[in-house]
């Protein structure tokens, strides 16, 4: 398993958190969401997904990945 934390942009409320959290888990990565840093720390099997796959289930929910 690999561990990565990405600075997302546009992240404000529990709404936002269930958002990103669930589009991770949806493609087979798990995500912990911290708003007051604005990341995600994202942990992953990188045989199964790659971390361009993460980034994209990120901005598909309308959130900017730096």
């Amino acid at each position: 398993m690999r561990t990565e934390t990405l600075r997302v942009r546009g992240m404000s409320c529990s709404h936002c958190v269930q958002s990103v959290e669930g589009a991770l888990k949806k493609i087979g990565a798990e995500g912990k969401v911290d708003l007051a840093s604005g990341s995600v720390q994202v942990r992953y099997d990188e045989t199964k997904v790659s971390l361009e796959a993460i980034k994209s289930a990120i901005e598909e929910q309308g959130y900017e990945v730096q």
